[in-house]
């Protein structure tokens, strides 16, 4: 039984059954220590050979990675665009990174070139894109390794479920990743380890609708991934134009993307859109999945959990900012205004 996260094992596939003690977390962020990888999840497409699995999760790890970058290579903030001397200036910032780390600098410099130039496909071999893409997942996020947790679908054939097993065991190996398989264990191939873990409620309780068959409101990305702490969320449209609009406004100075909150030291975190710390302030950009049962009541708990400490909670909708901007800049006005004069108390819901 592994107590924690970080005791799982990185560099082979198990399978994970949920402990008792689970806990809940509304925004679908499994929140790790330090010490635990760097986790993304991932949906199963149908595939005929284990190399289509591979080909897809590469794809989608290299798409997260362009989304994340400058985050996995040091000082190329403020880098943007490949106009001028970008293109070589990262290129040898890459170069330089790999030759004083373990990451491969002609490929860390080929994906900081991509990353400005918006290309989206690269040309190294499975092999060196499964090893880099790892490590640039470890850096992005300060992790010591990195996981993949595999939602399996429900009712795959004896052959479906040797393709998808046999292709997480190539990741686990090339990549050496940790690869966690949740949902219904593996019937016809016996190769598998399942082991017991502290899995957060939001994943257990996706498992269960993947082991029974359930229907899913919303369809689930491919492949999803904790945002970076200070940062809007890269693969959210809403977020990155909210902070886009919000940038040359005086009166949204001080606002922090994607922070933790704890109620206190023995409590569990939980992570905020956007907060304006000195105003006691908290902005929820909700996507398609918060209308879930489950999300909906945890979300009503997450907001009634930070109203005792003391919280403001604004809630928008991904359509509300990118469809009525305008509008959700004149509430937000306002709601920073009536925190910052002691006249709002509580929370309130677009």
């Amino acid at each position: 039984m592994a107590r924690s996260w970080r005791e799982l094992p990185t560099g082979r596939v198990v399978h994970l059954h949920a402990d008792g003690d689970v806990h809940l977390h509304a925004d679908g962020d499994v929140h790790l220590p330090d010490d635990a990888p760097a986790l993304v999840t991932y949906v199963p497409r149908p595939a005929e050979t284990p190399a289509d699995v591979v080909a897809d999760v590469l794809g989608e790890l290299e798409s997260a990675a362009l989304a994340m970058f400058p985050a996995w290579l040091p000082d190329a903030d403020g880098i943007t665009g490949p106009g001028g001397a970008a293109v070589p200036a990262v290129r040898a910032l890459a170069l330089r990174t790999g030759s004083a780390t373990r990451h491969f600098a002609p490929f860390l410099a080929h994906l900081a070139e991509r990353a400005l130039r918006g290309q989206a496909r690269g040309g190294f071999p499975p092999e060196i894109r499964a090893a880099g893409l790892a490590r640039v997942l470890r850096s992005a996020y300060r992790r010591p390794e990195a996981a993949i947790l595999v939602r399996v679908p429900s009712g795959l054939s004896p052959a479906a479920e040797e393709v998808l097993v046999a292709a997480c065991e190539w990741l686990a190996h090339h990549g050496g990743f940790g690869v966690w398989l949740i949902g219904p264990p593996p019937r016809s191939v016996d190769r598998i380890e399942t082991m017991t873990a502290p899995i957060p409620e939001e994943v257990a309780a996706l498992a269960r609708e993947i082991t029974s068959g359930g229907a899913v409101e919303s369809p689930l990305p491919a492949l999803a991934f904790p945002p970076l702490a200070g940062s809007p969320h890269p693969a959210s449209t809403a977020e990155r134009r909210l902070e886009a609009a919000l940038s040359p406004y005086a009166w949204a100075a001080g606002r922090e993307w994607n922070q933790l909150h704890a109620s206190g030291p023995l409590s569990n975190p939980i992570r905020v859109d956007l907060l304006w710390r000195a105003e006691r302030c908290v902005v929820e950009i909700d996507g398609p999945e918060h209308l879930r049962p489950l999300r909906l009541a945890a979300d009503r708990q997450r907001d009634l959990r930070l109203r005792r400490d003391g919280y403001a909670v604004r809630r928008f909708t991904n359509e509300q900012v990118l469809e009525r901007l305008g509008t959700v800049l004149a509430e937000l006005e306002r709601f920073l205004h009536q925190c910052r004069h002691g006249t709002l108390e509580g929370s309130l819901h677009a």
